[in-house]
């Protein structure tokens, strides 16, 4: 057994560099990675522009996992917004708006909660504003008692998203204060850019855990499918407890 793998990535609606939008082939690039628990951002569901479909639950359906979605927005019948998948057994905590200015996109997070080897995992999902004010916002929303803050969000925590800033911002050294950048931690590395996925220049896909996890490894998924499917690129970490993670995964050597 190996550890915890978080995969957190911005699926862009499952619209690929290509021009199509095909879920299956965002499921593929999941299924590649071989993570337990997948957080998602830009996922589309009842949208005209997606055929209508539940992007979502397509997803968890060809991946046989468990599924909590949260609209950042939604206008009529149509949602955009956040995901979490999970082959292990998952509960949704709380799901809810972040602050920003009213003509821009609105943003949100979604908590939930996975059992693992007898602990219970706190996982949060976000996609960030594009603009420095309203990141800014933002953070300060994240870090307070109604998400990072409240008592309920014990250690172990997994903070994932498209934060929409680079690892040396300001926005990620303040975050650092409460958490610690699971690229930066990692015993094995293969961390590079994930945006634009087919010639990545910057990171903005990030997770971050608390102070008591370890980190196994770590990884952006460049393989050519992966350049198609998104503008973006997946990144995962592989998580565990000291005196609790197993043996080293047979993928991760040579990293």
């Amino acid at each position: 057994m190996t550890g915890l793998r978080v995969l957190t990535y911005n699926i862009h609606s499952c619209l690929g560099t290509d021009g199509h939008r095909l879920p299956e082939r965002i499921a593929r690039v999941i299924a590649a990675c071989r993570a337990q628990v997948v957080a998602l951002q830009e996922v589309d569901v009842n949208r005209a522009r997606s055929n209508r479909l539940d992007q979502a639950h397509r997803l968890a359906h060809h991946l046989r996992m468990e599924y909590r979605f949260h609209p950042a927005f939604q206008v009529a019948e149509e949602r955009y917004g956040n995901a979490v998948l999970s082959a292990l057994p998952l509960r949704l905590v709380k799901a809810g708006p972040l602050p920003g200015p009213r003509f821009l996109e609105p943003r949100g997070v979604l908590w939930v909660e996975v059992e693992w080897q007898g602990r219970a995992w706190q996982i949060l999902n976000t996609h960030l504003g594009l603009t420095p004010a309203e990141r800014h916002q933002q953070l300060k929303a994240l870090l307070s008692r109604e998400w990072l803050g409240h008592p309920d969000c014990r250690e172990p925590v997994v903070l994932c998203g498209d934060l929409n800033t680079h690892p040396r911002s300001g926005l990620c050294r303040r975050l650092r204060r409460r958490l610690a950048d699971a690229t930066a931690r990692a015993r094995r590395r293969h961390v590079r850019a994930t945006f634009p996925s087919r010639f990545p220049l910057i990171r903005l896909d990030h997770i971050f855990v608390s102070p008591g996890v370890e980190v196994l490894g770590a990884e952006v998924h460049d393989a050519p499918l992966a350049r198609l499917a998104s503008d973006h690129l997946p990144l995962l970490a592989e998580l565990a407890l000291p005196g609790r993670q197993a043996k080293k995964s047979p993928s991760a050597e040579g990293e």
